[in-house]
């Protein structure tokens, strides 16, 4: 019996795109009732990429205003049945929240809980008490690896995104390479990274990338660089996601060239993880899995009142 239901054509069901909505695949709410009897619908839901229809946010998170009718079924507080983008307030007293910081320089005691990696705990190889102010990333197996990755990641909640990184690292041999990712599993990925070189016999960078499972090095990217502390930026607005790197932080160059961002996504990519796209850093020593990059900071900036589309 077959149950990979991706050999399916129809699997991603495009016959239930509304062009009206912005919110699309709302469904498996969860029922929330306040003290003072209002009635709420917290439920998943994805905003597509128009005319693609590729979430690459994978699975999101609406609340929607519901109401008991008087013969006991629970409808939306409007008396429509489309999800909506904004949601009435609850009359309760506001509760501030600690917010996720766009800037993490890591001086803090803990690994801040906002990160992620693949398949296993990102204290496994994120150390932040071996150089005082820095995040030290162990490197272990390649970024295809289903095992031991250090890949320490953010989720992306926008489509409008900056993301900036300083590292220092000085790779010895070419399985040694640490940088800048932005990753949608281990078959579908972006990599600026600098690397040992044996072509050049020195430190370089370069870009990397799988796309379903199809591995691209693009040569005309590589370039050598110092010894130095460098700096990697990815900056995604809406479809086209670009990389850039410098050495002093105010000054950055243009690397590569813009890559299609509605690729990170279910839809596109073969194999599907729902969960979205994740942007980070990361670490490899294919060999040893002993040799380190030191990043000094992450800082994830995002625009999160920009459409999808």
């Amino acid at each position: 019996m077959e149950s990979n239901e991706r050999h399916d054509p129809d699997h991603l069901k495009p016959k239930y795109f509304n062009p009206d909505m912005v919110l699309q695949k709302a469904g498996h709410g969860s029922y929330v009732e306040t003290q003072l009897g209002e009635v709420y619908l917290v439920h998943l839901c994805s905003r597509p990429f128009r005319p693609e229809l590729r979430c690459t946010l994978g699975r999101e998170t609406a609340i929607q205003k519901m109401k008991w009718t008087e013969d006991g079924w629970l409808r939306m507080a409007d008396g429509s049945n489309i999800a909506k983008e904004y949601c009435e307030e609850s009359a309760l007293p506001e509760y501030k929240v600690s917010q996720i910081p766009d800037f993490d320089d890591f001086d803090g005691e803990e690994l801040g809980n906002f990160y992620y990696a693949p398949r296993i705990m990102p204290q496994s190889f994120a150390d932040i008490h071996a150089r005082k102010g820095y995040v030290r990333l162990r490197g272990q197996e390649s970024r295809t690896s289903l095992n031991k990755v250090s890949i320490l990641a953010r989720k992306l909640t926008s489509v409008y995104a900056t993301i900036t990184t300083k590292m220092e690292f000085v790779p010895e041999v070419h399985q040694h390479s640490a940088g800048l990712i932005i990753y949608y599993d281990n078959m579908n990925y972006i990599n600026l990274r600098k690397y040992y070189s044996e072509t050049l016999g020195q430190s370089a960078i370069s870009i990397i990338a799988l796309e379903n499972g199809v591995k691209t090095e693009f040569v005309n990217t590589r370039q050598a660089v110092d010894n130095v502390p460098i700096y990697f930026r990815l900056e995604i607005r809406g479809k086209h996601s670009q990389f850039y790197w410098g050495y002093d932080g105010e000054h950055y160059e243009k690397i590569g060239i813009p890559f299609d961002t509605t690729k990170f996504s279910d839809e596109y990519c073969k194999y599907g993880e729902f969960t979205g796209t994740m942007v980070g850093i990361t670490c490899a020593d294919r060999v040893k899995h002993k040799h380190y990059a030191d990043f000094d900071f992450f800082e994830y900036v995002a625009k999160e009142d920009y459409p999808v589309e």
